[in-house]
């Protein structure tokens, strides 16, 4: 590399550390190990160093760097974040497919896309032309907070999308939440220090969003799920749930690995039933 020019090494640089990031967050699939990631890391931020002119927003050193905020601002949202609805028992599912099937006026069996439901904190991303210009918390569904800052922290959300096939505008909501493991060490540091440990994965998780200087929210260990699109506009997205979140992933968004697309409501029951035994060992709550 040291006969190309600064941009290119740059761009090469930057293309390296997504696509190792895709392997890693995405794919679960890490091609290099960490001590190579690092020292392409540190390349690129010496190269941007002695070269500032080529900085731009979406590189991967520039996730941590902003001020302090004195609070947070409020972002409308534009299609509004609903909460979900629950079933408690077999009965109430069955009525819920009989709506569905009355609805559509259609005898068919349905497939559903069965996921776990996370307990963290439900976001929107917002990219335009590809690159993430906004993050907002739920709030009430219909306004939330800007923390914007904070999500640029957190290494499995990309900054810019891949491919060049994206909608001019894609808004995604998933979860942020944090690993069991990541909450485990850091409460371990917490009793090393002699301060107040955090309760459980959740509320810290969304203290972590809400910190004031995104460089606190960047040493936690804070991960994100997508888990449904909130507009797509400039193309056409596919027909079903399923898909649409295979298009993302195909994006760089992460999405749940324990997703499955069963049949009927007999295939929700028997997911409920696995993912039930298979809780206690999930990575996260």
């Amino acid at each position: 590399m040291s006969k190309t020019k600064p941009s290119e090494q740059v761009e090469f640089l930057r293309h390296s550390i997504e696509q190792h990031n895709y392997q890693y967050y995405v794919l679960d699939d890490p091609e290099v190990p960490d001590a190579e990631y690092d020292r392409l890391m540190r390349e690129l931020i010496e190269l941007e160093a002695t070269h500032p002119e080529l900085v731009t927003s979406t590189s991967p050193t520039q996730r941590v760097g902003a001020k302090p905020l004195d609070g947070f601002s409020e972002v409308q949202h534009e299609v509004a974040m609903l909460s979900l609805n629950n079933a408690f028992t077999e009965e109430e599912l069955a009525a819920f497919d009989k709506r569905l099937h009355d609805l559509s006026d259609s005898s068919d069996t349905f497939d559903y896309i069965a996921e776990p439901k996370l307990d963290g904190l439900a976001v929107s991303l917002l990219y335009e032309d590809g690159e993430l210009v906004s993050a907002a918390t739920r709030g009430d569904g219909r306004s939330g907070e800007d923390i914007t800052q904070n999500i640029r922290t957190i290494d499995s959300i990309p900054l810019r999308l891949r491919g060049d096939d994206w909608p001019q505008r894609l808004e995604v909501r998933g979860e942020v939440y944090m690993p069991k493991a990541g909450f485990d060490e850091m409460n371990r540091k917490q009793r090393e220090l002699g301060e107040k440990e955090f309760v459980n994965p959740r509320n810290a998780a969304a203290g972590s969003l809400r910190q004031l200087d995104p460089k606190l929210t960047a040493k936690r260990p804070l991960e994100m799920y997508c888990y449904a699109l909130g507009l797509a506009e400039g193309i056409e997205m596919p027909a079903t749930h399923y898909d649409v979140l295979q298009r993302l992933k195909g994006w760089g968004v992460r999405v749940c690995p324990e997703i499955k697309r069963v049949s009927g409501i007999q295939g929700c029951v028997e997911y409920y039933a696995a993912i039930g035994k298979q809780r206690d060992q999930l990575p996260y709550d």
